[in-house]
């Protein structure tokens, strides 16, 4: 796998040799577009807002709108000026706790890999960062954009998060919620016990993109040329909302203990299968 960007991870004086490899993959259906009536693929022209005519290439500006209708036009030496130098160096400027760091902040993870003679400050750093339960906080330039970044531990990887800086967030008092004055004793009792009921530990691997799945079922099959039917979802009238809150969740909670009790009732007569049946002893005359 390539490499994202090639460096070296440093704290105090300390510099460990790096290269940044990408640590998720995207996984979606891409569609073209085509002509309805030959299926030709449909192309896209830069069009002029006022005269509708297709803009080449090299008449094509960019310009910031301050103001609407009103741009100030950027040159490639604009550009250049405002660059900043593709950085080498990932420099730890602070560790804190990760727990303190809003999840809003973390965007796109890499593993560091190790380059060659990195190995052990590699380790060293790893196994800091883990007996802290500490995350390093620097900036890092990746394809001439300056990054918050993250530096923690998954496992026995060091794994980089880019990260959004803090003007990036939008602050939740632009909206607002509701409060918890509106919640009875008695409603968040049965919320916190459906909660109890549901809880399980987190296992990525049992949640699926159901939706990836019926576009490839639907795909294949009118590859094969079959007919698709599409059954209508069932939908929840409009004024489910409004129905009593405490009848919900009373309902909720005798469904999940009857499922509850059928697991129960399953695992017995398993392990009851499983337990050596039991020789009848004769009486000898």
């Amino acid at each position: 796998m390539a490499s994202i960007w090639k460096g070296s991870l440093a704290f105090g004086l300390v510099n460990i040799p790096v290269e940044a490899k990408t640590a998720v993959r995207e996984d979606h259906i891409s569609f073209r577009m085509l002509h309805s009536e030959d299926l030709s693929p449909v192309k896209y022209e830069r069009v002029c807002a006022a005269d509708g005519e297709p803009v080449p290439w090299n008449e094509i500006v960019k310009g910031y709108e301050y103001e609407k209708g009103k741009y100030v036009v950027m040159s490639d030496e604009d550009f250049k000026a405002a660059a900043l130098e593709s950085s080498k160096t990932l420099e730890i400027l602070d560790f804190v706790r990760h727990d303190e760091i809003d999840p809003r902040y973390f965007e796109t993870p890499y593993y560091l890999v190790p380059s060659k003679g990195g190995e052990k400050a590699y380790a060293l750093l790893r196994e800091a960062l883990k007996t802290s339960n500490a995350v390093g906080i620097g900036k890092v330039v990746m394809r001439q954009k300056e990054h918050l970044a993250a530096v923690r531990v998954i496992g026995d990887a060091i794994v980089l998060e880019l990260m959004r800086f803090a003007n990036e967030l939008v602050d939740v008092d632009e909206f607002n919620f509701p409060s918890a004055e509106m919640v009875r004793p008695q409603e968040l009792k049965m919320a916190e016990q459906l909660v109890a009921s549901l809880a399980e530990p987190f296992s990525p691997e049992k949640y699926t993109d159901d939706y990836r799945a019926n576009l490839m079922k639907i795909i294949r099959a009118k590859m094969k040329g079959k007919k698709i039917t599409v059954e209508e979802p069932e939908r929840e009238p409009a004024d489910a909302q409004v129905l009593d809150l405490m009848s919900r969740l009373k309902e909720s909670l005798k469904q999940e203990k009857g499922k509850g009790g059928a697991v129960r009732a399953k695992r017995k007569t398993a392990a009851a299968s499983q337990k050596p049946a039991r020789r009848s002893r004769r009486k000898t005359a």
